[in-house]
């Protein structure tokens, strides 16, 4: 039996672990397949490369933050090209809407909430490769201002209007593929702290992101109960859609361990999915 997780976050975005720190959690939890698939960033693939064991087999991955047709969704691409120009033009382009939201967030914590960074904070901010959301927060709970990142969001950024930084589905879908890539709809029926959506609300949005062009559903996911996976591995059937799972484990920042995939702490067992690496 192979051991499989196919959404895993670095400190590259907002994961804890460092790439070195991964691939050990990796080796230590026996995981035989993994993709790295950091927030609009392909930065980590690309230096992860040469701290791989060759009993292991990696798979480059991104997790897109996009606007498909209306519908906000995560959108994830695996095994691309990773000096495409189009996919590399895309990740410039979103380090730069994140900057965006970066400095409207920092002044908004000042204008509204009267907290100033200091230099320390605002030079490692700006040191890192990519600063979501949860960076900030993190800032605010080491100074004693909430007792967890979640708090921390909820109470200080989440009002922040940031205004529109999500890319395309339609053009994320289409620089995936171009890159030689595959698409996945990243948590179907909602990620971390989001409300599932029910059968009625989730139709129609497989219905948009299949005329976008993806290719699979992460139907396996550490959020999702037994008859969530069901629903969607049906899903995945009916539409032909490829099947493919992942932890969504982000180190410290959630509490989400490697390689377990639903509420039971089932190992994934690679042989049920359709593996990226096979794809025609």
């Amino acid at each position: 039996m192979l051991k499989a997780d196919l959404h895993i976050h670095s400190n590259y975005s907002d994961g804890s672990d460092s790439l070195e720190q991964l691939v050990q959690n990796v080796i230590a939890n026996g995981i035989n397949i993994f993709s790295l698939t950091d927030h609009d960033l392909i930065d980590g693939c690309k230096d992860i490369k040469h701290l791989i064991p060759v009993n292991v087999k990696f798979i480059n991955g991104v997790e897109l933050t996009c606007n498909a047709r209306g519908y906000k969704c995560h959108i994830l691409g695996y095994d691309y090209d990773i000096n495409d120009a189009g996919l590399n033009s895309l990740i410039a382009r979103g380090k730069l809407l994140r900057r965006n939201k970066l400095e409207k967030r920092i002044a908004y914590l000042k204008d509204v909430w009267r907290i100033e960074l200091t230099k320390d904070e605002l030079d490692w901010l700006y040191s890192r490769k990519s600063v979501v959301k949860i960076h900030l927060a993190n800032i605010l709970v080491n100074r004693g201002l909430a007792g967890d990142n979640i708090t921390a969001m909820k109470k200080y950024l989440d009002a922040c209007k940031t205004g529109n930084s999500r890319f395309d589905g339609d053009e994320a879908v289409q620089t995936i593929k171009s890159a030689g890539g595959i698409s996945v709809w990243a948590h179907p029926l909602g990620g971390e702290g989001e409300v599932h959506l029910t059968e009625q609300e989730f139709l129609p949005r497989l219905e948009t992101l299949i005329q976008c062009g993806i290719q699979g559903l992460e139907c396996y996911y550490s959020r999702y109960t037994a008859q969530e996976i069901d629903f969607l591995l049906n899903c995945a059937a009916k539409y032909n859609l490829l099947i493919t799972g992942g932890s969504d484990y982000h180190g410290t920042n959630k509490d989400v361990p490697l390689a377990r995939l639903n509420v039971s702490d089932t190992p994934v067992d690679a042989a049920l999915f359709k593996l990226l690496c096979s794809k025609k």
